[in-house]
């Protein structure tokens, strides 16, 4: 269907949003290393491999060949090479491994696989890379050679991940591990991402975990009235839209949205009206908010040796979550959320992402958004603080849902799971296409 045309501009709507979303998912290319089939984190140099981003890597695969960007076979021969390595790496746990009981470190040595940086062995992001693993089964489902290859190491990974083992006997998952201390002293608790890695982990006919683990995280959620929206609270967008990537959640309902009369769905429209409403009252005075000018999410961010500090009035976080109505917010926003909100609020989306476009075109590098800008911290040109490089995290979401709005490709995909299905049953969801 063609978006209608807006007054003065060169372009439709849609031809907007497919050159944006081609320029996200060519990321992916510039940063992929064919050896092992690795994802760089961004496009910074010496940045390692984030095995959340290579899971949106290859979430966006069957979106580029669909859309004519790369051939199949090439789309399949880099996703093969991903899950090779990761069904042959090292799982001893080691401080220098990939992972632990089908887990991975959140960042790898681009070139040897390995763990650096002496992070995590992360539950959340290997749950984002096993659910790109389980896309690209679903997409290369032909009777051919590689594609019964790539079907095979899919389900491997997947039946390997000991999920029960991760929550360490509490009644939540715990966010990571590490081989020098164990277990991270805190769990996923509260409405956030990880709703995606309790679905994985309650769908798993291996090491599955207990039903009242999904609702132990459930009962720590927090319902809020804001700006007269009832909705389920969390501040920063991205928890609002990541699962989302891969989950279609219209209509579908555990028990407690069915307790709300509502469903995630939902609930993300109302997180977006949330975050219009604070930029339109900008209660910190920030420049450049408006209606249409808004996006408070996890991004990079100027810190406190950024040399326009001085026309800043406030704190500098760096890198944070930054969420409404509180906080934290430095007058930071992120100019890719606009597009990534297209399936919850098409109009609201594109307005934000003409209104970016427009005041703030140095949001773009090389075509694609970078992970965040801020009007208030203008240099000596007046242009405003943009952060360098682009991050893979963003422009994956990007690609996923900007596809999810144009045809639902990544969503049907996805509901012929069996695995999501059985998670999602499992975890009390139910009517809407699961029935």
């Amino acid at each position: 269907m063609r978006l209608p045309r807006r007054t003065g501009a060169t372009v439709t709507d849609e031809q907007l949003i497919d050159r944006l979303q081609h320029a996200a998912f060519d990321y992916f290319p510039g940063a992929f290393n064919p050896a092992n089939g690795l994802v760089a984190d961004t496009t910074r140099p010496g940045a390692p491999c984030s095995i959340a981003v290579v899971g949106f890597a290859l979430s966006t695969y069957p979106v580029a060949v669909e859309r004519g960007w790369i051939g199949r076979t090439e789309a399949l021969q880099r996703a093969l090479a991903t899950l090779r390595f990761f069904h042959g790496s090292d799982q001893s746990g080691a401080a220098d491994a990939t992972g632990h009981k089908g887990f991975y470190y959140h960042f790898l040595d681009m070139e040897t696989g390995r763990r650096t940086w002496r992070c995590e062995l992360s539950t959340i992001d290997t749950a984002l890379l096993i659910a790109g693993v389980l896309l690209a089964a679903r997409y290369f489902n032909r009777d051919h050679r590689d594609e019964r290859e790539l079907r095979f190491l899919a389900e491997a990974l997947y039946l390997r991940v000991d999920w029960d083992w991760a929550c360490a006997g509490r009644a939540t998952i715990r966010q990571g591990w590490k081989p020098e201390c164990g277990f991270l002293h805190y769990g996923w608790d509260g409405y956030d991402e990880g709703i995606l890695l309790y679905v994985l982990a309650a769908g798993s006919p291996t090491h599955p975990i207990e039903t009242a683990k999904y609702t132990a995280w459930t009962a720590t959620y927090q319902w809020e009235n804001l700006y007269g929206e009832e909705f389920l609270y969390a501040g920063p967008l991205f928890v609002h839209l990541f699962s989302h990537a891969w989950i279609d959640f219209r209509g579908i309902r555990d028990a407690f949205m069915r307790r709300k009369r509502s469903d995630y769905f939902k609930n993300t429209r109302r997180a977006i009206a949330v975050q219009r409403e604070y930029a339109w009252r900008n209660p910190r005075g920030f420049a450049g908010y408006t209606r249409d000018c808004w996006g408070l999410t996890a991004c990079d961010g100027p810190d406190e040796g950024t040399p326009e500090l001085a026309s800043h009035l406030g704190r500098l976080y760096g890198y944070a979550a930054r969420g409404v109505p509180y906080g934290p917010d430095d007058g930071t926003l992120s100019a890719w959320l606009g597009l990534s909100c297209l399936p919850f609020d098409p109009e609201a989306g594109l307005a934000a992402t003409h209104a970016v476009l427009q005041r703030y075109p140095q949001t773009l590098h090389d075509g694609r958004f970078a992970s965040a800008f801020n009007p208030s911290l203008a240099g000596s040109d007046g242009e405003p603080w943009v952060s360098a490089g682009t991050f893979g995290l963003d422009q994956g979401l990007l690609v996923m849902m900007v596809e999810n709005h144009r045809t639902g490709l990544i969503w049907e995909l996805m509901r012929g799971c069996p695995y999501l299905r059985s998670g999602l049953k499992n975890a009390g969801f139910g009517e809407g296409w699961l029935q």
